[in-house]
Protein backbone atom coordinates (compact mmCIF):
# COMPACT_ATOMS: atom_id res chain seq x y z
CA UNK A 1 0.00 0.00 0.00
CA UNK A 2 1.05 3.54 -1.21
CA UNK A 3 1.52 5.52 2.02
CA UNK A 4 -0.57 8.94 2.73
CA UNK A 5 1.41 11.60 2.26
CA UNK A 6 2.89 13.77 4.95
CA UNK A 7 0.82 17.04 5.10
CA UNK A 8 0.81 20.43 6.21
CA UNK A 9 -1.76 22.17 8.38
CA UNK A 10 -3.60 23.67 5.21
CA UNK A 11 -3.55 20.09 4.07
CA UNK A 12 -1.00 20.45 1.66
CA UNK A 13 1.25 17.58 1.44
CA UNK A 14 4.52 18.80 2.22
CA UNK A 15 6.97 18.78 -0.73
CA UNK A 16 4.48 20.19 -2.42
CA UNK A 17 4.68 23.84 -1.43
CA UNK A 18 5.32 25.17 -5.06
CA UNK A 19 2.11 24.31 -6.33
CA UNK A 20 0.48 27.20 -4.16
CA UNK A 21 2.54 29.81 -5.34
CA UNK A 22 0.60 29.59 -8.52
CA UNK A 23 -2.49 31.98 -9.18
CA UNK A 24 -5.77 31.02 -10.76
CA UNK A 25 -5.57 32.74 -14.22
CA UNK A 26 -9.28 33.64 -14.85
CA UNK A 27 -10.43 35.02 -18.02
CA UNK A 28 -13.71 35.07 -19.70
CA UNK A 29 -14.40 31.76 -21.34
CA UNK A 30 -14.21 31.80 -24.95
CA UNK A 31 -13.87 29.52 -27.97
CA UNK A 32 -10.25 28.11 -26.74
CA UNK A 33 -11.61 26.86 -23.59
CA UNK A 34 -13.84 24.57 -25.78
CA UNK A 35 -17.09 27.08 -24.21
CA UNK A 36 -19.27 28.51 -26.84
CA UNK A 37 -19.01 32.56 -25.60
CA UNK A 38 -22.53 32.50 -26.26
CA UNK A 39 -23.52 29.73 -23.39
CA UNK A 40 -20.74 30.95 -21.56
CA UNK A 41 -21.67 34.42 -21.22
CA UNK A 42 -20.87 35.98 -17.73
CA UNK A 43 -18.28 32.73 -17.17
CA UNK A 44 -14.59 32.76 -16.49
CA UNK A 45 -12.25 30.40 -17.38
CA UNK A 46 -8.52 29.23 -16.09
CA UNK A 47 -6.19 26.35 -15.86
CA UNK A 48 -3.62 25.25 -13.02
CA UNK A 49 -0.90 23.11 -12.59
CA UNK A 50 -1.08 20.66 -9.96
CA UNK A 51 0.78 17.29 -9.64
CA UNK A 52 0.50 13.91 -11.34
CA UNK A 53 0.69 12.32 -8.00
CA UNK A 54 0.24 13.22 -4.53
CA UNK A 55 2.78 10.75 -3.73
CA UNK A 56 5.78 11.92 -5.70
CA UNK A 57 6.53 15.48 -6.38
CA UNK A 58 9.27 14.93 -9.30
CA UNK A 59 6.51 12.15 -10.80
CA UNK A 60 5.26 15.78 -13.28
CA UNK A 61 2.58 18.07 -13.51
CA UNK A 62 -0.84 17.64 -15.20
CA UNK A 63 -3.42 20.68 -15.74
CA UNK A 64 -6.75 21.42 -14.31
CA UNK A 65 -9.46 23.19 -15.84
CA UNK A 66 -11.92 25.43 -14.28
CA UNK A 67 -15.08 27.80 -14.79
CA UNK A 68 -16.79 30.08 -12.40
CA UNK A 69 -19.40 32.39 -12.10
CA UNK A 70 -18.96 35.35 -9.93
CA UNK A 71 -21.47 36.43 -6.99
CA UNK A 72 -23.73 38.36 -8.75
CA UNK A 73 -25.04 40.35 -4.60
CA UNK A 74 -23.24 40.42 -1.47
CA UNK A 75 -20.09 37.91 -1.60
CA UNK A 76 -19.34 36.16 1.01
CA UNK A 77 -17.08 32.95 -0.88
CA UNK A 78 -16.67 30.55 -3.27
CA UNK A 79 -19.05 27.17 -3.25
CA UNK A 80 -17.10 24.72 -5.61
CA UNK A 81 -19.23 22.10 -7.51
CA UNK A 82 -18.76 18.53 -9.18
CA UNK A 83 -22.09 16.86 -11.32
CA UNK A 84 -20.54 13.62 -10.74
CA UNK A 85 -20.08 10.52 -13.24
CA UNK A 86 -17.00 9.87 -12.64
CA UNK A 87 -15.97 11.70 -15.75
CA UNK A 88 -18.69 14.05 -16.00
CA UNK A 89 -16.94 17.60 -16.85
CA UNK A 90 -17.75 19.97 -14.14
CA UNK A 91 -17.37 22.94 -16.91
CA UNK A 92 -20.03 21.86 -18.76
CA UNK A 93 -21.90 21.82 -15.77
CA UNK A 94 -21.57 24.86 -14.58
CA UNK A 95 -22.30 26.80 -18.09
CA UNK A 96 -25.82 24.81 -18.49
CA UNK A 97 -26.78 24.34 -14.58
CA UNK A 98 -25.85 27.95 -12.94
CA UNK A 99 -29.08 29.23 -14.00
CA UNK A 100 -31.13 26.47 -11.97
CA UNK A 101 -29.38 27.50 -8.57
CA UNK A 102 -31.18 29.40 -6.20
CA UNK A 103 -30.87 33.40 -6.35
CA UNK A 104 -29.86 33.37 -3.09
CA UNK A 105 -26.81 31.01 -3.47
CA UNK A 106 -26.19 32.70 -6.67
CA UNK A 107 -26.04 36.52 -4.92
CA UNK A 108 -23.50 34.61 -2.01
CA UNK A 109 -20.99 32.96 -3.75
CA UNK A 110 -18.70 32.63 -6.70
CA UNK A 111 -19.66 29.31 -7.85
CA UNK A 112 -16.77 27.30 -9.35
CA UNK A 113 -16.42 23.94 -10.91
CA UNK A 114 -13.69 21.44 -12.63
CA UNK A 115 -12.81 19.36 -14.72
CA UNK A 116 -11.35 16.48 -12.21
CA UNK A 117 -7.75 15.12 -13.14
CA UNK A 118 -8.24 12.76 -16.65
CA UNK A 119 -11.62 14.59 -17.56
CA UNK A 120 -12.25 16.56 -20.76
CA UNK A 121 -10.18 19.77 -20.46
CA UNK A 122 -8.10 18.60 -17.55
CA UNK A 123 -5.21 16.44 -18.81
CA UNK A 124 -7.72 13.73 -20.05
CA UNK A 125 -8.10 10.09 -20.45
CA UNK A 126 -7.21 8.79 -24.15
CA UNK A 127 -8.26 5.75 -24.72
CA UNK A 128 -9.59 3.78 -28.26
CA UNK A 129 -10.10 6.54 -31.65
CA UNK A 130 -14.07 6.68 -32.21
CA UNK A 131 -14.69 3.80 -34.30
CA UNK A 132 -13.49 1.20 -31.81
CA UNK A 133 -15.04 3.41 -28.44
CA UNK A 134 -18.33 3.13 -30.86
CA UNK A 135 -18.13 -0.85 -30.92
CA UNK A 136 -16.74 -0.88 -27.92
CA UNK A 137 -20.10 0.78 -26.40
CA UNK A 138 -22.46 -1.59 -28.62
CA UNK A 139 -21.16 -4.75 -28.10
CA UNK A 140 -23.36 -6.91 -26.40
CA UNK A 141 -22.87 -10.52 -24.73
CA UNK A 142 -24.69 -13.45 -23.91
CA UNK A 143 -24.59 -14.71 -20.51
CA UNK A 144 -22.69 -18.35 -21.79
CA UNK A 145 -18.80 -19.21 -21.68
CA UNK A 146 -18.14 -17.73 -24.75
CA UNK A 147 -20.03 -14.59 -24.26
CA UNK A 148 -17.86 -14.07 -20.72
CA UNK A 149 -14.54 -14.57 -23.05
CA UNK A 150 -15.36 -11.88 -25.40
CA UNK A 151 -16.56 -9.59 -22.80
CA UNK A 152 -13.43 -10.14 -21.08
CA UNK A 153 -11.15 -9.99 -23.96
CA UNK A 154 -12.95 -6.42 -24.95
CA UNK A 155 -12.27 -5.06 -21.46
CA UNK A 156 -8.63 -6.18 -21.96
CA UNK A 157 -8.62 -4.67 -25.59
CA UNK A 158 -9.79 -1.17 -23.54
CA UNK A 159 -7.10 -1.16 -20.37
CA UNK A 160 -4.33 -1.52 -22.80
CA UNK A 161 -5.62 1.17 -25.39
CA UNK A 162 -6.10 3.52 -22.57
CA UNK A 163 -2.60 2.80 -20.52
CA UNK A 164 -1.01 3.04 -23.90
CA UNK A 165 -2.78 6.21 -24.97
CA UNK A 166 -2.92 7.41 -21.96
CA UNK A 167 0.42 6.86 -20.07
CA UNK A 168 1.06 7.39 -16.36
CA UNK A 169 -1.20 9.38 -15.73
CA UNK A 170 -4.01 6.57 -15.86
CA UNK A 171 -3.01 5.10 -12.52
CA UNK A 172 -3.51 8.55 -11.10
CA UNK A 173 -6.96 9.50 -11.61
CA UNK A 174 -8.68 7.59 -8.10
CA UNK A 175 -11.15 9.88 -6.30
CA UNK A 176 -8.77 10.43 -3.46
CA UNK A 177 -6.23 12.00 -5.92
CA UNK A 178 -8.88 14.58 -7.07
CA UNK A 179 -9.79 15.24 -3.30
CA UNK A 180 -6.55 16.35 -3.07
CA UNK A 181 -6.79 18.58 -6.30
CA UNK A 182 -9.86 19.54 -4.43
CA UNK A 183 -7.91 20.98 -1.86
CA UNK A 184 -5.09 22.78 -3.47
CA UNK A 185 -8.38 24.39 -5.72
CA UNK A 186 -9.47 25.89 -2.40
CA UNK A 187 -6.16 26.95 -1.01
CA UNK A 188 -5.87 28.90 -4.66
CA UNK A 189 -9.22 30.51 -4.31
CA UNK A 190 -8.25 31.92 -0.94
CA UNK A 191 -10.55 29.84 0.98
CA UNK A 192 -10.14 29.18 4.67
CA UNK A 193 -12.35 25.96 4.37
CA UNK A 194 -14.24 24.27 1.25
CA UNK A 195 -18.12 24.71 0.74
CA UNK A 196 -18.71 22.33 -1.61
CA UNK A 197 -21.91 20.50 -3.39
CA UNK A 198 -21.63 17.73 -5.18
CA UNK A 199 -23.88 15.33 -6.88
CA UNK A 200 -24.16 11.99 -7.46
CA UNK A 201 -20.09 10.77 -7.92
CA UNK A 202 -19.66 14.08 -6.71
CA UNK A 203 -21.07 12.92 -3.41
CA UNK A 204 -18.09 10.39 -2.86
CA UNK A 205 -15.76 13.34 -4.09
CA UNK A 206 -17.46 15.26 -1.03
CA UNK A 207 -17.29 12.52 1.19
CA UNK A 208 -13.42 11.25 0.57
CA UNK A 209 -12.23 15.24 0.76
CA UNK A 210 -14.00 15.68 3.95
CA UNK A 211 -12.29 12.11 5.10
CA UNK A 212 -9.15 13.41 4.55
CA UNK A 213 -9.05 17.58 5.64
CA UNK A 214 -12.10 16.87 8.51
CA UNK A 215 -10.36 20.46 9.75
CA UNK A 216 -11.25 22.46 6.42
CA UNK A 217 -15.04 22.03 5.55
CA UNK A 218 -16.97 24.66 5.39
CA UNK A 219 -21.06 24.19 4.66
CA UNK A 220 -20.81 20.76 2.09
CA UNK A 221 -24.30 19.44 0.68
CA UNK A 222 -24.05 15.63 -0.68
CA UNK A 223 -27.34 15.56 -3.35
CA UNK A 224 -27.63 11.75 -4.62
CA UNK A 225 -25.63 10.36 -2.47
CA UNK A 226 -23.35 7.12 -3.34
CA UNK A 227 -22.64 4.80 -0.25
CA UNK A 228 -18.95 5.06 0.35
CA UNK A 229 -18.88 1.87 2.47
CA UNK A 230 -20.38 -0.42 -0.30
CA UNK A 231 -18.63 -3.05 -2.04
CA UNK A 232 -18.83 -2.81 -5.53
CA UNK A 233 -20.82 -5.84 -6.22
CA UNK A 234 -23.00 -5.19 -3.62
CA UNK A 235 -23.32 -2.01 -4.98
CA UNK A 236 -24.37 -3.41 -8.88
CA UNK A 237 -27.09 -5.20 -6.99
CA UNK A 238 -28.66 -2.22 -5.38
CA UNK A 239 -28.24 0.09 -8.59
CA UNK A 240 -29.97 -2.75 -10.00
CA UNK A 241 -32.50 -2.23 -8.43
CA UNK A 242 -32.98 1.29 -8.59
CA UNK A 243 -33.03 1.26 -12.19
CA UNK A 244 -35.91 -1.80 -11.70
CA UNK A 245 -37.76 0.26 -9.30
CA UNK A 246 -37.39 3.51 -11.33
CA UNK A 247 -38.93 1.64 -14.53
CA UNK A 248 -41.75 0.83 -12.67
CA UNK A 249 -42.65 3.84 -11.77
CA UNK A 250 -42.51 5.07 -15.84
CA UNK A 251 -44.68 2.33 -16.50
CA UNK A 252 -46.66 2.74 -14.08
CA UNK A 253 -47.25 6.38 -15.26
CA UNK A 254 -47.50 5.19 -18.68
CA UNK A 255 -50.06 2.66 -18.72
CA UNK A 256 -51.82 5.45 -16.66
CA UNK A 257 -51.57 7.57 -19.85
CA UNK A 258 -52.73 7.87 -22.95
CA UNK A 259 -50.72 6.19 -26.05
CA UNK A 260 -48.99 4.14 -23.76
CA UNK A 261 -47.74 0.91 -26.22
CA UNK A 262 -47.68 -1.13 -23.03
CA UNK A 263 -50.30 -3.51 -21.61
CA UNK A 264 -50.98 -4.02 -18.25
CA UNK A 265 -50.69 -5.04 -15.74
CA UNK A 266 -47.28 -3.43 -14.39
CA UNK A 267 -45.53 -6.92 -14.67
CA UNK A 268 -46.59 -7.65 -17.50
CA UNK A 269 -45.77 -4.36 -19.21
CA UNK A 270 -42.22 -5.03 -17.56
CA UNK A 271 -41.70 -8.29 -19.32
CA UNK A 272 -42.27 -6.56 -22.43
CA UNK A 273 -39.41 -4.20 -22.18
CA UNK A 274 -37.71 -7.14 -21.17
CA UNK A 275 -38.91 -8.63 -24.55
CA UNK A 276 -37.30 -5.90 -26.19
CA UNK A 277 -34.50 -6.23 -24.55
CA UNK A 278 -33.95 -9.68 -25.16
CA UNK A 279 -34.99 -9.18 -28.93
CA UNK A 280 -32.05 -6.74 -29.62
CA UNK A 281 -29.47 -9.46 -28.50
CA UNK A 282 -29.61 -11.87 -31.52
CA UNK A 283 -31.76 -9.10 -33.48
CA UNK A 284 -30.80 -5.54 -33.31
CA UNK A 285 -33.02 -2.96 -34.60
CA UNK A 286 -32.60 -1.57 -37.71
CA UNK A 287 -32.66 2.18 -37.69
CA UNK A 288 -32.07 4.73 -40.56
CA UNK A 289 -28.62 5.91 -39.54
CA UNK A 290 -27.55 2.57 -40.79
CA UNK A 291 -26.30 1.46 -37.24
CA UNK A 292 -28.31 -1.37 -35.22
CA UNK A 293 -29.85 -0.76 -31.78
CA UNK A 294 -27.61 -3.89 -29.86
CA UNK A 295 -29.05 -4.98 -26.68
CA UNK A 296 -26.51 -2.32 -24.86
CA UNK A 297 -27.98 0.47 -26.88
CA UNK A 298 -31.27 -0.84 -26.04
CA UNK A 299 -30.45 -0.55 -22.58
CA UNK A 300 -28.81 2.84 -22.13
CA UNK A 301 -31.93 3.73 -24.59
CA UNK A 302 -34.55 3.41 -21.86
CA UNK A 303 -32.01 3.66 -18.85
CA UNK A 304 -30.92 7.53 -19.58
CA UNK A 305 -34.34 8.67 -19.53
CA UNK A 306 -35.08 7.65 -15.96
CA UNK A 307 -32.75 10.24 -14.79
CA UNK A 308 -35.38 12.48 -15.09
CA UNK A 309 -39.09 12.14 -15.30
CA UNK A 310 -39.27 15.01 -17.57
CA UNK A 311 -38.07 12.60 -20.42
CA UNK A 312 -40.34 9.95 -19.75
CA UNK A 313 -42.47 11.13 -22.92
CA UNK A 314 -39.47 10.27 -24.82
CA UNK A 315 -39.14 6.85 -23.72
CA UNK A 316 -42.56 6.31 -24.33
CA UNK A 317 -42.24 7.38 -27.83
CA UNK A 318 -39.48 5.50 -28.62
CA UNK A 319 -40.63 1.87 -26.95
CA UNK A 320 -43.54 2.42 -29.44
CA UNK A 321 -41.20 2.95 -32.49
CA UNK A 322 -39.52 -0.48 -31.40
CA UNK A 323 -42.54 -2.18 -30.40
CA UNK A 324 -45.13 -0.90 -33.52
CA UNK A 325 -42.74 -0.53 -36.47
CA UNK A 326 -39.33 -2.22 -35.23
CA UNK A 327 -37.38 0.86 -35.60
CA UNK A 328 -34.68 1.82 -33.41
CA UNK A 329 -34.12 5.31 -34.03
CA UNK A 330 -35.55 6.72 -31.29
CA UNK A 331 -33.68 4.08 -28.81
CA UNK A 332 -30.21 5.03 -30.74
CA UNK A 333 -30.88 8.88 -29.79
CA UNK A 334 -30.70 8.18 -26.43
CA UNK A 335 -28.63 5.91 -26.48
CA UNK A 336 -25.93 8.43 -27.89
CA UNK A 337 -27.26 10.93 -25.70
CA UNK A 338 -26.18 8.80 -22.54
CA UNK A 339 -22.59 7.85 -24.32
CA UNK A 340 -21.84 11.68 -25.10
CA UNK A 341 -21.75 10.52 -29.01
CA UNK A 342 -21.74 13.24 -31.97
CA UNK A 343 -24.01 12.68 -34.85
CA UNK A 344 -20.72 12.01 -37.05
CA UNK A 345 -19.43 9.24 -34.91
CA UNK A 346 -17.22 11.65 -32.47
CA UNK A 347 -18.11 12.06 -28.88
CA UNK A 348 -18.28 14.94 -27.41
CA UNK A 349 -16.68 14.02 -24.05
CA UNK A 350 -14.40 11.49 -22.49
CA UNK A 351 -16.67 10.70 -19.99
CA UNK A 352 -16.93 6.67 -20.19
CA UNK A 353 -12.96 6.91 -20.38
CA UNK A 354 -13.16 8.46 -17.20
CA UNK A 355 -16.27 6.21 -15.58
CA UNK A 356 -14.18 2.95 -15.83
CA UNK A 357 -10.47 4.46 -15.14
CA UNK A 358 -11.72 6.30 -11.97
CA UNK A 359 -13.99 2.83 -11.34
CA UNK A 360 -11.11 0.58 -11.39
CA UNK A 361 -8.65 2.64 -9.44
CA UNK A 362 -11.16 2.95 -6.66
CA UNK A 363 -12.67 -0.50 -6.37
CA UNK A 364 -13.31 -3.43 -7.78
CA UNK A 365 -15.64 -6.76 -7.74
CA UNK A 366 -15.03 -10.56 -7.45
CA UNK A 367 -13.07 -12.02 -10.12
CA UNK A 368 -13.98 -15.40 -9.42
CA UNK A 369 -16.16 -16.94 -12.12
CA UNK A 370 -18.17 -18.69 -9.82
CA UNK A 371 -18.49 -16.15 -7.67
CA UNK A 372 -19.28 -13.94 -10.39
CA UNK A 373 -22.22 -16.20 -11.83
CA UNK A 374 -23.70 -16.42 -8.44
CA UNK A 375 -23.53 -12.71 -7.97
CA UNK A 376 -25.05 -12.46 -11.67
CA UNK A 377 -28.09 -14.75 -10.66
CA UNK A 378 -28.57 -13.15 -7.27
CA UNK A 379 -29.12 -9.49 -9.67
CA UNK A 380 -31.32 -10.61 -11.99
CA UNK A 381 -33.89 -12.09 -9.33
CA UNK A 382 -33.80 -8.77 -7.38
CA UNK A 383 -34.18 -6.88 -10.80
CA UNK A 384 -35.65 -9.02 -13.63
CA UNK A 385 -36.16 -6.78 -16.11
CA UNK A 386 -32.34 -5.05 -16.32
CA UNK A 387 -30.48 -7.06 -13.99
CA UNK A 388 -28.64 -8.90 -16.67
CA UNK A 389 -26.85 -5.39 -17.58
CA UNK A 390 -25.44 -5.28 -13.61
CA UNK A 391 -23.76 -8.60 -14.11
CA UNK A 392 -20.26 -9.89 -14.09
CA UNK A 393 -18.75 -6.25 -13.02
CA UNK A 394 -15.27 -7.90 -12.14
CA UNK A 395 -14.39 -8.52 -15.53
CA UNK A 396 -13.85 -4.71 -16.23
CA UNK A 397 -11.28 -4.20 -14.29
CA UNK A 398 -9.68 -7.59 -13.78
CA UNK A 399 -6.69 -6.87 -16.22
CA UNK A 400 -6.68 -3.23 -15.51
CA UNK A 401 -3.06 -1.89 -15.85
CA UNK A 402 -2.87 -0.09 -12.68
CA UNK A 403 -3.13 -1.43 -8.99
CA UNK A 404 -6.25 -0.35 -6.69
CA UNK A 405 -5.48 2.76 -4.75
CA UNK A 406 -7.03 2.27 -1.14
CA UNK A 407 -8.98 5.25 0.85
CA UNK A 408 -6.66 6.42 3.51
CA UNK A 409 -8.90 7.97 5.86
CA UNK A 410 -11.56 7.83 8.68
CA UNK A 411 -15.25 7.32 6.45
CA UNK A 412 -17.05 8.81 9.30
CA UNK A 413 -15.08 12.30 8.74
CA UNK A 414 -15.14 13.28 12.56
CA UNK A 415 -15.07 16.90 12.95
CA UNK A 416 -16.12 17.60 9.58
CA UNK A 417 -19.84 18.28 9.95
CA UNK A 418 -22.62 19.12 9.82
CA UNK A 419 -23.14 17.57 6.56
CA UNK A 420 -26.40 17.67 4.47
CA UNK A 421 -27.02 14.67 2.42
CA UNK A 422 -30.05 14.30 -0.27
CA UNK A 423 -31.78 11.13 -1.32
CA UNK A 424 -34.55 11.12 -3.72
CA UNK A 425 -36.67 8.20 -2.80
CA UNK A 426 -37.11 7.11 -6.71
CA UNK A 427 -33.88 7.55 -7.41
CA UNK A 428 -32.58 5.31 -10.39
CA UNK A 429 -29.04 5.79 -9.92
CA UNK A 430 -28.25 6.33 -6.48
CA UNK A 431 -30.94 4.70 -4.45
CA UNK A 432 -32.14 6.40 -1.68
CA UNK A 433 -30.97 3.54 0.35
CA UNK A 434 -27.19 5.24 -0.36
CA UNK A 435 -28.62 8.57 1.08
CA UNK A 436 -29.56 6.72 3.97
CA UNK A 437 -26.46 4.90 4.63
CA UNK A 438 -23.73 7.70 3.89
CA UNK A 439 -25.75 9.64 6.49
CA UNK A 440 -25.00 6.97 8.88
CA UNK A 441 -21.43 6.60 7.72
CA UNK A 442 -20.55 10.57 8.61
CA UNK A 443 -20.11 11.38 12.18
CA UNK A 444 -22.26 14.36 11.45
CA UNK A 445 -24.97 14.42 9.02
CA UNK A 446 -28.33 15.15 8.46
CA UNK A 447 -30.60 13.89 6.04
CA UNK A 448 -32.54 15.70 3.84
CA UNK A 449 -35.19 13.41 1.43
CA UNK A 450 -36.77 14.91 -1.64
CA UNK A 451 -40.19 12.19 -2.29
CA UNK A 452 -40.16 12.24 -5.86
CA UNK A 453 -38.40 10.93 -9.15
CA UNK A 454 -35.25 11.27 -11.16
CA UNK A 455 -31.67 11.38 -10.30
CA UNK A 456 -30.55 14.17 -7.83
CA UNK A 457 -32.76 16.19 -6.28
CA UNK A 458 -31.41 20.60 -6.36
CA UNK A 459 -31.92 22.49 -9.31
CA UNK A 460 -34.40 19.38 -10.64
CA UNK A 461 -36.93 19.14 -7.96
CA UNK A 462 -39.17 21.78 -6.04
CA UNK A 463 -38.92 24.91 -3.84
CA UNK A 464 -38.48 23.43 -0.61
CA UNK A 465 -35.25 21.72 -1.60
CA UNK A 466 -33.57 25.12 -3.39
CA UNK A 467 -34.85 27.01 -0.30
CA UNK A 468 -33.35 24.69 2.32
CA UNK A 469 -30.46 24.28 0.59
CA UNK A 470 -29.74 27.75 0.25
CA UNK A 471 -30.62 28.56 3.71
CA UNK A 472 -27.50 25.89 4.98
CA UNK A 473 -25.30 27.04 2.32
CA UNK A 474 -25.45 31.01 2.94
CA UNK A 475 -27.19 30.98 6.31
CA UNK A 476 -25.79 28.21 8.28
CA UNK A 477 -29.23 27.05 9.03
CA UNK A 478 -28.95 23.18 8.92
CA UNK A 479 -32.30 21.22 8.04
CA UNK A 480 -34.37 19.48 11.06
CA UNK A 481 -33.74 16.02 11.30
CA UNK A 482 -36.09 13.84 9.31
CA UNK A 483 -37.19 16.99 7.08
CA UNK A 484 -39.24 15.63 3.50
CA UNK A 485 -39.54 17.94 0.90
Amino acid sequence: MTPAPRVAPDGIPVGFEGFIRQNIPWHPCDNADQVDPHDGQGFDCATIDAPLSWQDPAAGTITLALARHVATGNRQGALLTNPGGPGASGVDYIVSAWSEYGQKLRDAYDVVSFDPRGVQRSTPIVCMDDADKDAFLAASYSDTEAGIAQMAADAEAWGQACARNTGPLLGHVDTQSAAYDMNLIRVLLGEKSLNYMGFSYGTQLGAYYAGLFPQVVGRMVLDGAIDITLSTDDAALQQAMGIEQALRQYVDNCLASAGCPLTGPTDRAMGQIKGIFDAALNRPFPTSTGRDVTQTLAFFGVAVTLYDQRSWPVLTQALQEVMEHGSGNALLYLADFYNDRKPGGSFSTNSIEAFIAIGCLDSRGTTDLAAMKSEAARIIEAAPTVGEFFGYGGITCQDWPYPLVPAQFDFSAPGAGPIVVIGTTHDPATPYRWAQALTNTLADAILLTFDGEGHTAYGRSNACIVDTVDAYLVDGTVPEKGKTC
